[in-house]
């Protein structure tokens, strides 16, 4: 994870967010809420901070110690070496900790979640009052995620955070049971909103979308919302204009909506994500590198009906590509690799994962790309040794996932200790990968994180 900002006078300071970026704020009476804070996607469980690691934690006993515990110049520094799960807990130690680390620079990129149950307290007589929301306000969130929420839930989450209007920038809703009316609403009220996220939302339909959207926003994910097929992209080709990215993940979705995007769109539109979009085929991809020549990052993980006529389609049309995802295409086959090595000179993330029918032959295509950074490829069941030696001239490559490849030897992944410039090598899975092997890496690629 990036760190959040500079130290002062300029100095750069480590990162302090941890990997998985996801932490868990205890309870509080003074309105921090119980919510978790992401950043990213989490890779693993919660990290809990428990409210007895407080009663660990003790200002210094001399009156010298004590001066320089809440010196805030000092504190100002120190704070950006602790993850977010530590400050929650650091800022329950004295007032004076609280007041620097509420400062909105310590949480820049981080999204608090709240689950519906978290939204309310429970008064003595049986009756629900919406929680204090002030402790975010103070440190400046301009994005939540709401989980399990109704169109009431909303309603009373935009009169209770002061930030709501105009200050809220990101908003996402997952399982959630929004209706049309309550999206209209949102949209209506919170006027800082930019970036909308609805996934397991299947309340709403597509006249909601067609009622609600609004111009400003340019960043929209619809991921597992039963109500969304082609009426929904033609809302959002026509309702806005300066979308930059969109992330769908849509089972009825088919070809002729990939053609419904604006020529305006096509300009400003750089990321566009198509996951498990089944019913897209060559057709559909067709119709995408013509409506949106300017993609830089695309997804088509899990088109299953995608072949390596599409991909050749998407390498002659799509020169600016730096990211491509092709994971879950069974159709994708070496020739594929060859398009891409021929056409995308740009390309620094390729995914293949669970492409089952590339083989060695297509590594050796790959080898000639060298601007490539991170290359995927878990579960490619008919990768072997032999295809591992032409990676071995990629100087570029900083990660390298090999997740799942049942045919490496320890021998073959022994020779990935040639690409010194590693930064990331993924062996989970891959029953060449040995303790032996991992003892022999820590030695002689030293600065190479190997997951095991």
């Amino acid at each position: 994870a990036s760190s959040p900002g500079p130290l002062l006078n300029g100095d750069t300071k480590p990162p302090c967010l941890p990997r998985n970026g996801l932490v868990k704020i205890p309870t509080q009476p003074n309105g921090l809420g119980s919510a978790s804070i992401t950043k990213g996607t989490p890779a693993v469980k919660n990290r809990l901070c428990q409210p007895s690691s407080v009663a660990s934690l003790r200002l210094p006993g001399s009156p010298s110690e004590r001066q320089l515990a809440v010196d805030e110049k000092i504190l100002n520094r120190l704070f950006w070496y602790f993850s977010a799960c530590e400050k929650c807990v650091l800022a329950q130690v004295c007032k004076v900790w609280r007041r620097v680390l509420y400062q909105p620079k310590f949480w820049v990129g981080l999204t608090p979640v709240l689950h519906t149950k978290e939204l309310y307290n429970i008064l003595p007589g049986g009756e629900k009052e919406f929680v204090s929301l002030q402790g975010f306000a103070v440190r400046g969130f301009d994005g939540f995620c709401l989980v399990g929420v109704s169109d009431l839930d909303i309603c009373e989450f935009i009169d209770n955070y002061p930030l709501s209007k105009k200050g809220v920038k990101s908003m996402s809703l997952k399982r959630s049971t929004i209706t049309d009316a309550g999206l209209e609403v949102m949209l209506e009220q919170m006027q800082g909103v930019v970036r909308l996220e609805l996934s397991g939302c299947n309340d709403f339909t597509e006249a909601g979308l067609w009622s609600s959207l609004n111009a400003r926003i340019t960043a929209l994910s619809v991921s597992d919302c039963i109500n969304v097929a082609d009426d929904a992209i033609a809302a959002i080709s026509q309702l806005l204009p300066n979308l930059t990215e969109l992330n769908l993940q849509a089972y009825h979705v088919t070809d002729t909506a990939l053609a419904y995007f604006t020529a305006k769109q096509g300009y400003t539109t750089h990321t566009l994500r198509l996951n498990s979009c089944w019913e897209i085929t060559n057709h559909g991809v067709v119709n995408m590198v013509h409506s949106l020549p300017n993609l830089s990052v695309l997804s088509l993980s899990g088109c299953s009906k995608v072949t390596d006529d599409g991909v050749e389609l998407v390498a002659e049309n799509l020169r600016k590509l730096r990211s491509l995802d092709l994971s879950w295409c069974p159709r994708i086959t070496d020739m594929a690799l060859e398009y891409i090595a021929c056409d995308l000179h740009k390309l620094e993330e390729l995914v293949l994962d669970r492409c089952v029918r590339i083989t060695d032959t297509g590594l050796s295509y790959l080898s000639t790309m060298s601007s490539l950074r991170s290359l995927y490829l878990r579960w490619c069941c008919q990768v072997q040794d032999f295809g591992l030696k032409h990676l071995l001239s990629m100087g570029s490559l900083r990660l390298l996932s090999l997740a799942g490849c049942p045919l490496l030897t320890t021998t073959g992944l022994s020779g990935l200790v040639q690409l010194q410039e590693l930064e990331e090598l993924e062996l989970t899975n891959c029953p060449g990968a040995t303790p032996e092997l991992f003892k022999y890496f820590s030695q002689h690629l030293p600065c190479c994180m190997v997951i095991e």
